[in-house]
């Protein structure tokens, strides 16, 4: 028995669940919990809550639907960030690749500080346009 709660998972709310799933499962190499698979037989995705997991099995993210969320406008406070994840990677190189995949899954860079040579990062927007970095 632990002292302390055990963190479950990150939830993120966004309009397009299926959407946003996939973009942080392509990201973060991550599967689908069995029963939120996107179906196989061209129905209707209907899903308001999608687990991801990782290689392990353990939880790491999770999608909620949302229609009347409005993303955030970071650096600007008009609609505040909430909340953010990081993303760590081990070199400047890997730094560099995983923002160029980021981008190609479909986010948008808000801040490069790849210049501060003790504490590099890129702030990105995810689909939906919740921030994230990927810190080195």
């Amino acid at each position: 028995m632990s002292n302390y709660p055990v963190l479950l998972h990150t939830a993120i709310d966004a309009r397009d669940c299926r959407g946003l799933a996939e973009f942080y499962r392509e990201l973060l190499g991550l599967h689908y919990r069995d029963r939120d698979k996107p179906p196989s037989d061209g129905s209707p995705d209907e899903v308001d809550w999608i687990v991801l997991l990782d290689d392990n099995g353990s939880r790491v993210v999770t999608i909620q639907k949302k229609e009347d969320t409005t993303p955030p406008t970071w650096p600007s406070e008009v609609v505040p960030m909430q909340m953010h994840m990081d993303f760590e990677v081990r070199s400047l190189e890997e730094l560099e690749r995983h923002r160029e995949r980021a981008e190609k899954l479909g986010a948008r860079l808000l801040h490069d500080r790849t210049h501060v040579e003790d504490a590099p990062l890129y702030v990105l927007a995810d689909p939906a346009g919740h921030p994230f970095c990927l810190v080195l």
